[in-house]
C-alpha cells in the first residue's frame, strides 16, 4: 500500500472521528467519507433463522424492492464501482450484511480485490455451504477473518435458532478452514496471498437460552473445533416485551430487561452513535444505507449506481438521519444494541 493511500486513510479517520466528538454536542458536520464499510454479497439464505427477517421470508428485500429482474447478489460490477470508491478512504470491509455471503461464487474475487488494495476483510458465515474447496478459495483470497456461527454443540441446541442448518456442517468447515490455514503455498511473486495464512477463525455464538447450558463447553472446545477465538453475541429479538422462549435465563446476557410491571424492556444504551459517522451499508443492488440496523432499506441515501458515494454519504437525507439518530428517533436506532 503506497503511502499516500495511508495518509489519505489517516486524515480521513481523523476528519471522521472529529465529526464524530462534535456529534455529541449536537453538531452535525461531514467532512469525511467512510473509514469502514460493509457490502451484501448475497440478500438470500438458506436458514430460516426465526429472529432474522432473511429467514423469516429467506429472502430480504424483497423482489419489490429489488426491482424487476434484480439479482439477490452483488455483481462484480457493482463491487468494483464501490471498491473505487472507497479504497482512498476506507480501511476495512465487511462481507456480510442480510443474506449468506457464500451464496455468491464471486466472494473470493472480490476479498482479493479488496486485499490488492489495502483493506481488511471480513466475511461473516452460517456454514451451511462451505466446502474444502471454499476454504481454499478463502484463504488464497487473503482474507482476514471469518466469523463462523455456531449456536449449539448439539443438533438439538444449534437447530432451536438456526433451523434448517446442520451442526456437523458448522464442525466440518471449522475443520476444512483449520486446515487450509495451514497449508503454504509458495509462489514466485511470494505476494502477501501466498504465504501462510494469517486468517483468523472466530466462532461466534448467541446468548440464547436454548444454548446457554453449554456457554462452558464452547469455552473450553472452540480451539479444538479450530476457532482461533470465541465470541458471545447477544440476540436481538422480536415482540420480547412479553418475555421471548430465546431470551436468557440470566438478564446479565440478555438486551432486555425485565421492568416492575413485568414487561421487559431494551436495556439503555450510551449516548451517540460512531457508526452512522464512521460507515455505511450497501446492500446487493447498491443501495448506500446508515447501518446494518435498517434490514428493511428504509432510510437509504440512495444509489451508488447512480450517485457516487461522497454525494450519497453527505446528502441532505444522510444529515436528516445523522440529526435523528443523536436523539435514538429513528426506529432503528431505538432497536439498536451498539
Amino acid at each position: 500500500m503506497s503511502a499516500g493511500l495511508i495518509k489519505s486513510r489517516c486524515i480521513n479517520a481523523l476528519r471522521c472521528y472529529g465529526n464524530y466528538a462534535l456529534s455529541l454536542f449536537g453538531l452535525v458536520r461531514i467532512t469525511h467519507m467512510p473509514t469502514f464499510v460493509s457490502v451484501e454479497p448475497s440478500s438470500l439464505c438458506q436458514l430460516h433463522c426465526p429472529e432474522c427477517p432473511v429467514g423469516i421470508s429467506n429472502s430480504i428485500p424483497s423482489g419489490e424492492v429489488l426491482g424487476a429482474g434484480a439479482s439477490p447478489f452483488m455483481s462484480l460490477d457493482v463491487w468494483y464501482h464501490v471498491l473505487d470508491q472507497i479504497k482512498p478512504y476506507a480501511h476495512t470491509v465487511q462481507f456480510y450484511f442480510q443474506g449468506e455471503p457464500l451464496l455468491n461464487k464471486t466472494l473470493p474475487q472480490m476479498i482479493r480485490s479488496a486485499r490488492e488494495a489495502g483493506l481488511y476483510t471480513i466475511v461473516s458465515t452460517n456454514a451451511q455451504a462451505l466446502t474444502p474447496q471454499w476454504a481454499e478459495d478463502l484463504v488464497r483470497s487473503g482474507l482476514n477473518r471469518i466469523i463462523v456461527s455456531m449456536d449449539g454443540l448439539t443438533q438439538e441446541s444449534y437447530g432451536a435458532y438456526r433451523i434448517g442448518g446442520s451442526v456437523e456442517k458448522v464442525k466440518k468447515a471449522l475443520r476444512w478452514l483449520r486446515q487450509a490455514k495451514s497449508i503454504s503455498t509458495p509462489s514466485a511473486k511470494r505476494s502477501v496471498f501466498c504465504q501462510r495464512s494469517s486468517l483468523t477463525i472466530e466462532l461466534q455464538v448467541l446468548r440464547l437460552r436454548t444454548n446457554e447450558h453449554e456457554w462452558q463447553e464452547f469455552r473450553k472446545q472452540y480451539k479444538a473445533l479450530g476457532a482461533d477465538r470465541l465470541m458471545f453475541k447477544t440476540a436481538q429479538l422480536y415482540n420480547y416485551r412479553d418475555g421471548h422462549p430465546l431470551m436468557p435465563s440470566d438478564s446479565r446476557y440478555s438486551r432486555y430487561i425485565q421492568g416492575q410491571d413485568g414487561l421487559f424492556y431494551r436495556k439503555s444504551l450510551r449516548h451517540g452513535c460512531l457508526r452512522v459517522w464512521s460507515g455505511v451499508v450497501i446492500s446487493a443492488t447498491g443501495e448506500v444505507l446508515p447501518c446494518c440496523y435498517d434490514k428493511n432499506h428504509a432510510y437509504t441515501y440512495g444509489n451508488i449506481m447512480d450517485t457516487p458515494l461522497q454525494k450519497l454519504f453527505t446528502n441532505e437525507k444522510s444529515i436528516a438521519f445523522r440529526r435523528a439518530a443523536i436523539q435514538e428517533q429513528p426506529q432503528i436506532c431505538q432497536e439498536c444494541w451498539r
